[in-house]
């Protein structure tokens, strides 16, 4: 896998400082390199948040040692007031930052082109096509950062982060350098605004060293045959190769750009001086393109240019081949191969992600619609807000609970947002244990601040589970598995001042529903349900056993409603028997307080 390929790529580098947070598609490179952290002597490890993941691996860069920190594209969304500081002040050991962006989307809340940070905070972007160009562009990577002072993006895809292939090994590097932190105010202090400026042409010198480095990094490809050409990056590179191939195209010139900030004026010089008329495939931005065709005004070459400014290739969604193929025929005069395939008679259903079998969350959500509606509520005017992790699953059928998920941390600051506009009924967010730490913490402090009279559900299910079950803040464990102490979130919550805290047990249904109706009908000040119950996938690997569920058909009256209103995964549907208990049941025996006629028993 490509993730696997980067943390290798770490190793050989003589990586000693890894951080990050959780997040498809970037999670296992962490989690590959925690397995052997401990036996090379590299600090491997989750944090809080990608802000406080980036600013721990900068300080130990700044003191010398090389380290990585890893997010996927949100996450430097969250990191980068500390980016752009560090741009300013450099670093002293190699340091990388993995961001892996997802076109398609695959998993993440926008399409977002993460390589528009490398023109704000001015730093070197490098890309890579294949996992094994991934673990070589981190050792590269490494020694670029450490000749110029700076940290290297290493922008990645879903597509090369999750594909597996081959990659030929290099040797281990292990540098047991000592962290070393001199005191240089000018350096790392932001608030002289003479140092600042001071800085910044720092950085602009740098920046014109990496142009001139260029050449000695293998980042870029360059293959120079006919005069029609390929501006390419990153994945779509592959694509390109392999619609040439099917085309015939065999005399067609490309420029794989490995160094994307900044281009290296020389490789396109050389590739727009061969080429008379060119065509730009890289996914989502025109980034790419918009630069070369700024840049090759200044040179005064006359180049035909095509991409997506005319609308040759779309800006959203992922490439393959089939597109890439289209769009070269088009311009360079081809007819397309289109393979023979037979179309299906049948479409088949869409499979939408549902939360699992036994998940807590579906028992929250599920108990906190009731007592919406045990109090006379009607669901449509009780805004529930989501956030980001599993239980953003509950926008399913049947369940259709959350209003919104915005971003991290987001669901609190929504619904303090619109109680303190004057809404007059209760309003509820929704956030995970994870989560929270990460961002919801400071809208909390607020909450408390103003006296809002807002409910806050954290659903507590003792693990990161969406990306993978990595540990958190809350967790007893660390990236590794060995202990850590925990941080109890009741006593966080306590110790911000919130005084009506309440600890449930989803499992427990009935008592649930009568704390969220307390919770719905309080007046005063912020109200605090902690729904708490182990991740049931968790749950099963420890080895923990529940009950045995079975449907009692002489009492079944098929009237669906296990099915219409709960919606449990391990629950299918047989038109003749009724409700199927299927073999992924965990047995929570949750769906026995569900059936009105007392047809689901549990023992």
């Amino acid at each position: 896998m490509g993730n696997e390929a980067i943390a290798r790529g770490a190793i050989e580098g003589g990586v000693q400082f890894v951080s990050g947070y959780p997040g498809t598609p970037s999670s296992e490179v962490i989690v590959s390199l925690s397995r052997v952290s401990s036996k090379l002597g590299i600090f491997v490890e989750w944090f809080a948040n990608e802000k406080v993941a980036f600013e721990a691996a900068f300080s130990a860069s700044s003191a010398g040692l090389r380290s990585m920190v890893t997010m996927k594209a949100p996450g430097i969304n969250v990191a980068s007031d500390a980016l752009l500081s560090a741009a300013y002040a450099g670093i002293n050991g190699g340091m990388i930052i993995l961001v892996a962006d997802d076109p398609g989307p695959h998993t993440t809340q926008t399409e977002q082109d993460s390589r528009f940070y490398a023109l704000l905070s001015n730093l070197p972007l490098i890309e890579p096509s294949t996992p094994q160009e991934a673990k070589d562009m981190v050792i590269w990577g490494f020694e670029l950062s450490e000749e110029v002072n700076l940290p290297v993006i290493l922008r990645t895809t879903t597509r090369v982060n999750h594909t597996s292939s081959d990659v030929l090994l290099g040797d281990l590097k292990i540098l047991n350098r000592k962290p070393v932190f001199k005191k240089d105010p000018p350096r790392y202090v932001r608030a002289s605004m003479r140092w600042n400026l001071d800085r910044h042409v720092w950085l602009n010198k740098r920046m014109s060293q990496v142009q001139s480095l260029a050449s000695k990094y293998p980042f870029d490809i360059m293959l120079l045959k006919g005069d029609y050409g390929i501006i390419t990056s990153g994945v779509s590179y592959t694509y390109v190769l392999e619609s040439l191939r099917r085309l015939g195209f065999e005399s067609c010139s490309i420029l794989r750009i490995g160094l994307v900030n900044p281009i290296s004026m020389d490789n396109l010089s050389k590739f727009l001086s061969h080429c008379r008329k060119v065509l730009f495939v890289e996914e989502l931005e025109p980034f790419i393109e918009e630069r070369v065709r700024a840049l090759s005004t200044i040179m005064n070459l006359d180049v035909e240019f095509h991409g997506k400014f005319d609308g040759i290739l779309p800006r959203e969604g992922e490439f393959n081949i089939e597109i890439v193929e289209n769009a070269i025929a088009h311009i360079f005069g081809f007819k397309s191969f289109t393979p023979s395939i037979k179309s299906l008679s049948v479409e088949p259903p869409p499979r939408s992600p549902v939360m699992c079998a036994g998940c807590p969350h579906r028992n929250s959500y599920y108990a906190l619609l009731k007592a919406i509606r045990d109090l006379g509520f009607k669901v449509d005017e009780i805004p529930v807000f989501g956030d980001i992790g599993c239980y953003a699953l509950s926008l399913q059928k049947p369940l259709e609970a959350i209003w919104t998920e915005h971003c991290m941390g987001a669901s609190i600051s929504m619904a303090l947002g619109l109680k303190l506009s004057g809404y007059d009924k209760p309003v509820i967010a929704t956030i995970g244990d994870s989560t929270l730490f990460h961002a919801g913490l400071p809208a909390l402090v607020d909450a408390v601040h103003f006296n809002a009279n807002i409910v806050v559900m954290i659903l507590d299910n003792a693990t990161t589970a969406m990306t993978g079950h990595q540990p958190h803040p809350g967790s007893s464990v660390r990236a590794d598995g060995s202990p850590a102490r925990a941080v109890d979130i009741v006593s966080v919550v306590k110790g911000i001042g919130v005084d009506k805290v309440e600890v449930i047990d989803p499992y427990d249904i009935p008592k649930t529903i009568d704390v969220l109706k307390r919770a719905l009908l309080n007046r005063d000040g912020v109200y605090v349900v902690v729904c708490r119950r182990t991740c049931a996938i968790l749950s099963r690997r420890m080895g923990e056993k529940f009950h045995v569920v079975k449907v009692n058909y002489d009492v079944c009256r098929k009237c669906k409603v296990c099915i219409s209103t709960y919606g449990c995964p391990a629950m299918s549907w047989d038109p003749a028997r009724g409700p199927v208990i299927q073999s992924s049941c965990n047995g929570c025996g949750s769906c026995a307080y569900v059936c009105p006629f007392k047809a689901i028993e549990v023992y």
